[in-house]
């Protein structure tokens, strides 16, 4: 019981981690500059929980000269991801940006499987992940385009532009979620050959901190507005994003020790649905509020059965 509850709170924290961050850009005007913030701080969470842990933060040097360069490049994908999500969370709310990127997290992550990408275990594509891919396609659809396909009878409310920059930022989101599902692939491997998923993850939020660096410098050339949230006295929690995530992938790799990689994800998957709907639904953190209706439920619930079918393959 213990570990269902752990799981789903861990999808939970990931929904508030995208709140939190976009909440933080409010403040901070780019959106580089909020990711590089989040995963700073999630480095430095990670650094001090290793080290309270006894563990060595050194890597042996032969791994960096036999190992192949895309394993360290799982930091890379992340701070895109997390850029993105940022980006999305004002343009589409909580629950979308949360269903677009699961959309394309499950879609890459098939083909990851099927075809062995990343040195990963090779898992052809049976019909339950066929069945599976279909579930979560029709649960997106009832979730999103039902919605507006009832509201494009209403043209005099909508706003013709306004729709098609929804779908590309829904693209968007997909996109965001196979890199999501490229960084988990990459740092699998790197948990492997470092032998510990938790220094994995520390290297991944390392690259992604230094790349966030270079990007902030190049497109904002100036770290300057990190003072604005202490200039305008910005709630505290603003800054905790980076824990969240940080306290995400470490109980996530303790999950996937006790119950498996299969139920770890779909509770987490849970939880950042549900999550997604309460901070949309009751506007937390600052963020719009939205009503729910019952078909986008129905919809994230046969999302969840897909995924599922997919995952106990």
């Amino acid at each position: 019981m213990f570990a269902i509850l752990l799981g789903v709170s861990i999808g939970v924290i990931l929904a508030m981690q995208t709140a939190i961050n976009a909440q933080l850009r409010r403040f901070v005007i780019s959106p580089f500059l909020a990711s590089m913030i989040s995963f700073a701080v999630g480095l430095i969470f990670l650094t001090v929980t290793l080290v309270m842990s006894g563990a060595p933060l050194r890597i042996p040097l032969d791994v960096f000269l036999s190992q192949p360069f895309f394993i360290w490049l799982g930091g890379i994908c992340g701070a895109i991801a997390v850029t993105i999500n940022i980006l999305l969370f004002p343009k589409l709310g909580s629950v979308q940006t949360a269903i677009m990127p699961i959309l394309g997290m499950t879609l890459m992550s098939m083909l990851i499987d099927n075809f062995g990408w990343f040195n990963s275990i090779h898992y052809s594509f049976g019909w339950n992940r066929f069945l599976g891919i279909v579930l979560v396609l029709l649960g997106v659809f009832l979730a999103v385009a039902l919605k507006e396909t009832k509201n494009v009878q209403q043209p005099s409310k909508i706003n013709k532009e306004n729709m098609l920059n929804q779908w590309i930022w829904r693209v968007v989101g997909v996109m965001a979620g196979m890199l999501m599902a490229i960084q988990i692939a990459i740092n699998g491997q790197l948990g492997k050959v470092l032998h510990s998923t938790s220094h994995a993850a520390l290297v991944s939020f390392f690259v992604g901190t230094i790349t966030l660096i270079v990007i902030v410098g190049i497109m904002d050339r100036s770290y300057m507005s990190i003072k604005e949230p202490f200039k305008y006295s910005a709630p505290w929690w603003v800054w905790i994003g980076g824990i969240l995530g940080g306290a995400y992938v470490l109980i996530n790799v303790f999950l996937v020790n006790q119950i498996g990689n299969g139920q770890t994800v779909i509770l987490a998957l849970f939880g950042q649905i549900t999550g997604s709907l309460l901070v949309e639904k009751f506007g937390l953190f600052h963020s719009l509020k939205n009503q729910i209706k019952p078909i986008q439920v129905f919809g994230l619930i046969i999302m969840i059965a897909g995924v599922f079918l997919i995952k106990i393959t």
